[in-house]
């Protein structure tokens, strides 16, 4: 089974992805973290075609092999090399932004989703999941939240000024959203859940609910 969460940044994506693969014992993708890894490519190599770095890279997510399905962790490996807090960088989120407006990085990173999540049960969270990754998974959320509530979360997870983060949130929305390659928007079938004024737990049983629904109808 697939879980697809997509929604703008600030949204709790990834945090609620992470908590609720480990609540149902699935395996957590996180999409987000492969464009920030390109974007690090991109960064040593200004020089290089952006699309070409994303088809020659190696990049694993997560515990090592052999650790349970939802294992905890944010581990993340690019050519073999641990790039974990490297890519949470503010340069790196601006640079992932960009990258991820490339229609060949992707295309590459699409296909390599898409070869994790063939089997097994995921909880996958991004910005185009539900609608060019895995438009038929079993259960497709949306998350969003107020705008200001989305930058106060951000500027707490980063330490910054939250007007600066919502200055900067409102230009990656846009770029986001209007983007050619895999816009940002709502899938076709997909529960829309706004998570304004909702804690990280009430989000998680939400969709825990719609997942233990969803497998029983199934």
């Amino acid at each position: 089974m697939l879980v697809a969460i997509d929604g703008p940044a600030g949204a709790g994506k990834s945090t609620v992805a992470r908590l609720l693969a480990s609540r149902l014992g699935f395996t957590y993708l996180d999409s987000g973290a492969m464009y920030r890894c390109i974007a690090l490519l991109s960064l040593r190599a200004p020089g290089r075609d952006p699309a070409e770095l994303a088809r020659d890279a190696s990049i694993e997510l997560g515990g090592s092999a052999g650790e349970e399905p939802g294992a905890m962790t944010d581990r993340v490996l690019l050519d073999g090399s641990e790039v974990s807090g490297l890519i949470r960088s503010p340069e790196v989120s601006e640079a992932a932004s960009r990258v991820a407006a490339d229609a060949g990085v992707r295309e590459a990173l699409v296909a390599k989703q898409r070869e994790l999540i063939a089997g097994g049960d995921w909880v996958a969270e991004g910005r185009d999941i539900g609608t060019v990754v895995a438009p038929d998974a079993a259960l497709k959320v949306f998350l969003t939240a107020d705008s200001r509530e989305r930058a106060r979360r951000r500027a707490a997870e980063l330490g910054a000024d939250v007007e600066t983060v919502l200055a900067e949130q409102v230009l990656r929305d846009e770029r986001d959203s209007a983007r050619e390659a895999s816009p940002l928007r709502q899938a076709s079938g997909a529960v829309l859940l706004d998570t304004t004024g909702l804690d990280i737990e009430q989000v998680v049983e939400r969709i825990a609910a719609l997942a233990h629904r969803t497998a029983r109808s199934g």
